[in-house]
């Protein structure tokens, strides 16, 4: 049996899957009661994209997409999935952050082209992935070459992949050519790997998804960071895959909330008691604890400034 997949086209403002897809019912259901929503169905793969809710491309500010982004993500009945892809849009925005902060995200795929150009946008996002630890596992460059009478021609250049690649040790680069069959495919709703499923551009695609199967696989191995509050020692304990543990006194975490405070709210905030304890503590993503706490408050702590606290402790 095959890998169960979804792809979830988190672009609200371009969504792309309804015009490279076609799915038999190509509208989200939702269920009257349960509110839950079924997702679409296309050789075998299930889709969730604002733009099959009959709604075109989203007109509406970040936190108003934020807000979309996680109930198509959380009220989807998935079922049972071996991979789940999200497609995101360019940059580094809103969408990117509320993923992040939704799921543990296992890898990330950075696509990028040949131009040196292109380096700095992607460098910046490989940053904010590795700030929230999730592992950048291969770079796709699109465009990266023209085949033309036997010869192999690279109209925009070279290196801005492999410079990712070498920057940042990412393991994998999967250059895709320039090929007008692949874009009229797209168009057409039917992809060229559904097409022509022994072409050469379906195999640069098979080569990627082998890629992330075994870094993903390797990342499996790993046991995650653990986290809980230790009311015997009445320390909030973290424990990360390469055996490092913080013990943190909960008064100390909740003098450290980086939230942005004014002077004045500073000045005239009630002093934190030495004896406080949170409420709940649970991992946020890869990369923070969501702390809550008696005054009714919400903390998120990044795990690096938990480790900068931790330190300065000692």
């Amino acid at each position: 049996m095959g890998a169960r997949v979804g792809i979830f086209d988190a672009d609200i403002y371009g969504p792309s899957l309804p015009t490279m897809t076609s799915p038999a019912t190509p509208v989200l259901e939702m269920d009257a009661v349960s509110k839950a929503i079924t997702p679409c169905e296309y050789e075998g793969v299930k889709l969730v994209s604002f733009g099959f809710t009959g709604q075109g491309a989203a007109i509406m500010r970040g936190p108003m997409v934020s807000g979309v982004v996680n109930q198509l993500l959380t009220t989807t009945n998935w079922g049972a999935l071996d991979y789940l892809i999200l497609d995101l849009p360019p940059g580094t925005g809103d969408i990117h952050l509320t993923l992040c902060q939704a799921l543990p995200i296992a890898a990330a795929v950075v696509v990028t082209t040949p131009q040196q150009l292109a380096f700095v946008d992607v460098a910046k996002g490989v940053r904010m992935f590795a700030r929230l630890r999730v592992p950048c596992v291969a770079v796709v460059e699109n465009m990266a070459f023209l085949e033309h009478a036997g010869a192999v021609l690279r109209p925009f250049g070279t290196g801005s992949g492999a410079a990712v690649c070498a920057q940042f040790g990412v393991p994998h680069l999967i250059e895709l050519p320039i090929d007008p069959l692949l874009s009229t495919a797209g168009d057409a709703g039917r992809p060229l790997v559904c097409s022509q499923p022994d072409g050469g551009v379906a195999q640069r695609f098979s080569d990627l998804g082998a890629a992330l199967v075994q870094e993903v696989a390797k990342l499996k191995r790993v046991s995650p960071v653990r986290v809980h509050y230790d009311s015997d020692a009445k320390r909030i304990a973290v424990a990360f895959p390469d055996g490092r543990r913080l013990a943190l006194h909960p008064a100390a975490v909740r003098r450290a909330d980086e939230r942005a405070r004014s002077e004045v709210e500073r000045a005239t905030a009630a002093p934190v008691a030495e004896d406080i304890e949170p409420l709940e503590v649970a991992l946020l993503g890869n990369y923070a604890l969501q702390i809550s706490w008696p005054d009714g408050s919400q903390q998120l702590a990044p795990l690096d400034s938990l480790e900068r606290l931790a330190a300065a402790a000692l």
